[in-house]
């Protein structure tokens, strides 16, 4: 019994991997804004990890950034999934297109704030 709970343990894994693989593909294939803040990344992410004096500085810089890149992974699977059921124009539509937009926009501003703190204070 334990082996094929192993098994299906390691199939899930698998599968999840994939599937998140393919999500990763999709945003960076149809979002250019996405493609822009991972370039971003590239270079934020390691830049951070040196500057950082402390190991919690370095996490904030770095995973601050990568905040980012998750708020916009899911700005744009609510504007996926509001564009495939919302043909036609509705004000919750929008709303909601205009709420992950205010989520991404926020999430810069936080790391403006962190990093400015961090490295100007």
């Amino acid at each position: 019994m334990a082996k094929n709970t192993s098994n299906l343990f390691k199939r899930r894994i698998v599968n999840t991997l994939g599937f998140s693989i393919q999500g990763l593909r999709a945003t960076w294939k149809e979002e250019e804004a996405f493609r822009v803040e991972l370039v971003l990344a590239i270079f934020l992410v390691p830049l951070g990890l040196f500057l950082g004096e402390s190991g919690v500085e370095r996490v904030l810089l770095a995973g601050i950034v990568i905040l980012v890149l998750i708020v916009e992974i899911l700005n744009s699977a609510i504007e996926t999934v509001v564009d495939r059921f919302g043909g036609e124009q509705h004000e919750l539509s929008g709303r909601a297109k205009d709420q992950g937009s205010a989520a991404v926009l926020l999430s810069l501003l936080l790391v403006l704030l962190v990093w400015g703190v961090l490295l100007l204070f």
